[in-house]
């Protein structure tokens, strides 16, 4: 995905009801699954890949490697490399990436206050 241009006032940029806006293009980055659990399992510290991938159960190395990629393209994760043999890489949230936690353990909060009611809900809507 390329970069979109800002050519218009921040406010517009950010405006998530418009399919042009940068704040879209973030929005859609980061309101998946394995970033925003990605993005949970760094919250206490730095971490190694595998250590984020034991972290985050269920993601593939690719589908990790990609979304690492991406919240660091977006400067909510820094990757630093130590020139090691082999070399150890490891993830740190950002200032921001650290504003987006706060965020993201809001809605675990909330699944964990909530999953009662949507389990029995599902379940109605089922039968």
């Amino acid at each position: 995905m390329g970069t979109k241009q800002l050519n218009g006032s921040a406010a517009d940029e950010a405006d998530l009801t418009r399919a042009d806006s940068l704040g879209r293009e973030i929005f859609s980055d980061i309101a998946n699954k394995w970033a925003l659990l990605i993005i949970e399992s760094l919250g206490d510290g730095t971490l190694r890949f595998s250590e984020v991938r034991n972290a985050v159960q269920g993601i593939s190395h690719k589908m990790l490697t990609q979304n690492l990629r991406m919240l660091e393209r977006n400067g909510l994760v820094d990757r630093t490399v130590h020139p090691t043999v082999p070399p150890r890489v490891e993830y740190t949230l950002t200032e921001p990436g650290q504003a987006l936690r706060a965020t993201v353990d809001g809605m675990c909060d909330w699944t964990h206050r909530y999953v009662g009611h949507i389990e029995a809900s599902r379940h109605r809507f089922d039968s």
